[in-house]
C-alpha cells in the first residue's frame, strides 16, 4: 500500500508540474511533392502536413506559415500516402520454418524472432497491423512493447488465440494421440466458444479470430471442409460484438464461407473457394474479404526449401488461382475488399507485393491502395484514427518516390515512414 501511495503521489506531482509548466506540444511539419487522398484519388500539390502530439493538425501548402518550434521534415520529389493497414498478419510466425522445423526452437523463440518482424512491418510503411492469431498471447505482449516504446513497430490489433474446432485447422493436428497435443482455444459447442471469446478479451484480445473451414497449412484437413456450424459462429460472433470487438474468421470453402457471413462475421479471410452465392451474401451483409492472394507465389518458390510438407503445398497448388480468379469476380461485384497479406506465411517487410498482384487481378492502382487505407480503416471501425492523412487522424505517413497511381510496386520500396509524428524511416 506503501510504495501504491508513493506511486499514486508522483504521478500527481508530475501531472501537476507539467500543467504549471505549460509543456508545449510537440509539432512537426511535413513538407513533399504531393499527398495521396485516397477518398478521392487526387494529389494534393506541395502539402505542408502539420502534426501536433502525434496526430494530424492541418493539411496545408508550402508557403503557408510553419507553427512556431515545429520540427521540419522536407522531402523533395517524394509522394505521400496515409500509413498502410495489413489486416492479417502473423508477427510471431516465420516462413523460415515450415512443417516440422518450427519444433527445433524453443516456445520463447517465437516472441523474441517477432520483434523483427514488427520492425520490418513499420519500416515496409505498414503502420497498423490486425494479429490474427498467435501462441501464448504472444501478440498481445508485443503490442505492449511497442505502444510502450521499448521496440518499434506497427499499431497492433492482437487477436490473441485463434479459436477453431477439435481436428480443425486451429487445432493441434501434426502428432499421434500418445503425445496429447491439442489446441489452447479448441471448441465444440456454441458455450465453449462464447467461453474463448471471453478468455481471448480477457487477457487482451481486440479482435476474435475463428477457424469455419479447413486450412492450407493445417494436417489432414481441406481447405474447403466446414469446421464450425453456424450455431458456433453465431455464439462467438455475438459474445464478440458484446465486447465491442470485430470478429475475422479463416474461410476457404464455399458452404463455410456463407454460414460465417450469415452468422455475423465482419471480416471474411482467404475466401478462396466462393461462389456466386456467397458473393451475393457478401454484398447483402456488407461482410468485407480479405483474400491473400499473393503468398501463394513465394510458396511454391521456397516453401519445400524452408520445410513445408507436399501435402500442404499441394493443397496451396490446387486452390492458388482459383483464389486469384475469385477475387476478380468478387471485386466486380463490388464485394467490400481489405488488404490481407497473410505475412508470417511468406518474409514480414514485404507485405505489400500483394499490390501488383491485386492490380494484375482486376484492381485499379488506387483501389489496391484503398484496401490497404480507407477500406482496412471502416473495417476496423477506427475511420477516425487511420486510413487518411487528414486532420484528427494519426500522424502516420508513408513517402514513396513515384506515382503509385500508375505504378504501384512503388510502394514495395518506401524511402520515408512516419508513425504518429515520430520518423521510423528515412532514405536521403
Amino acid at each position: 500500500m506503501r510504495i501504491v501511495t508513493m506511486a499514486a503521489a508522483l504521478a500527481g506531482s508530475v501531472l501537476v508540474g507539467a500543467l504549471a509548466t505549460g509543456a508545449e506540444a510537440r509539432t512537426v511539419a511535413v513538407s513533399a511533392d504531393r499527398l495521396l487522398d485516397v477518398a478521392t484519388g487526387k494529389y494534393v500539390e506541395k502539402p505542408l502536413v502539420v502534426i501536433v502530439d502525434g496526430r494530424i493538425n492541418a493539411v496545408e501548402h508550402q508557403g503557408d506559415p510553419v507553427p512556431a518550434g515545429a520540427e521540419r521534415v522536407d522531402l523533395p520529389g517524394v509522394t505521400l500516402l496515409p500509413g498502410l493497414i495489413d489486416m492479417h498478419v502473423h508477427l510471431t510466425s516465420s516462413p523460415l520454418f515450415g512443417g516440422y522445423n518450427r519444433l527445433q526452437k524453443t516456445d520463447s523463440f517465437w516472441p523474441i524472432l517477432a520483434t523483427t518482424h514488427a520492425r520490418a512491418t513499420v519500416e515496409a510503411g505498414f503502420t497498423t497491423v490486425r494479429n490474427v492469431g498467435s501462441r501464448n498471447f504472444e501478440d498481445v505482449g508485443l503490442k505492449q512493447a511497442i505502444d510502450g516504446g521499448f521496440i518499434p513497430g506497427p499499431r497492433i490489433v492482437p487477436a490473441g488465440y485463434a479459436i477453431g474446432s477439435t481436428g480443425g485447422h486451429c487445432d493441434s493436428n501434426s502428432f499421434p494421440p500418445s503425445m496429447h497435443q491439442k489446441g489452447d482455444a479448441v471448441i465444440d459447442s456454441p458455450d465453449e466458444g462464447r467461453k474463448r471469446v471471453r478468455e481471448m478479451h480477457k487477457y487482451g484480445a481486440e479482435v476474435i479470430k475463428i477457424c469455419a473451414t479447413g486450412g492450407v497449412f493445417s494436417h489432414g484437413d481441406t481447405p474447403g471442409a466446414q469446421q464450425l456450424t453456424l450455431e458456433e459462429i453465431k455464439a462467438m460472433v455475438d459474445e464478440a460484438h458484446r465486447a465491442g470487438m470485430k470478429v475475422a474468421a479463416h474461410a476457404h470453402g464455399a458452404d463455410g464461407i456463407k454460414a460465417a457471413i450469415l452468422g455475423g462475421v465482419d471480416t471474411i479471410e482467404h475466401a478462396s473457394l466462393v461462389d456466386d452465392e456467397g458473393i451475393k451474401l457478401a454484398l447483402a451483409h456488407g461482410s468485407y474479404f480479405g483474400m491473400d492472394i499473393y503468398n501463394t507465389d513465394y510458396t511454391q518458390a521456397e516453401g519445400k526449401k524452408n520445410g513445408v510438407l507436399e501435402e500442404n503445398l499441394q493443397k496451396d497448388r490446387d486452390i492458388g488461382e482459383i483464389q486469384r480468379e475469385n477475387f476478380r469476380k468478387a471485386l466486380k461485384a463490388g464485394v467490400k475488399m481489405i488488404f490481407s497479406s497473410d505475412a508470417g506465411v511468406y518474409p514480414h517487410g514485404t507485405n505489400a507485393r500483394q499490390f501488383a498482384v491485386m492490380v494484375r487481378y482486376g484492381a485499379t492502382p488506387l483501389q489496391a491502395i484503398q484496401t490497404a487505407t480507407l477500406t482496412a480503416a471502416q473495417a476496423l471501425d477506427r475511420v477516425k484514427d487511420v486510413g487518411q492523412a487528414t486532420p484528427g487522424h494519426y500522424g502516420d505517413l508513408v513517402g514513396v518516390t513515384g506515382d503509385p497511381l500508375r505504378d504501384v510496386t512503388v510502394l514495395e520500396h518506401p524511402v520515408f515512414v512516419m508513425k504518429g509524428g515520430d520518423v521510423v524511416k528515412r532514405i536521403p
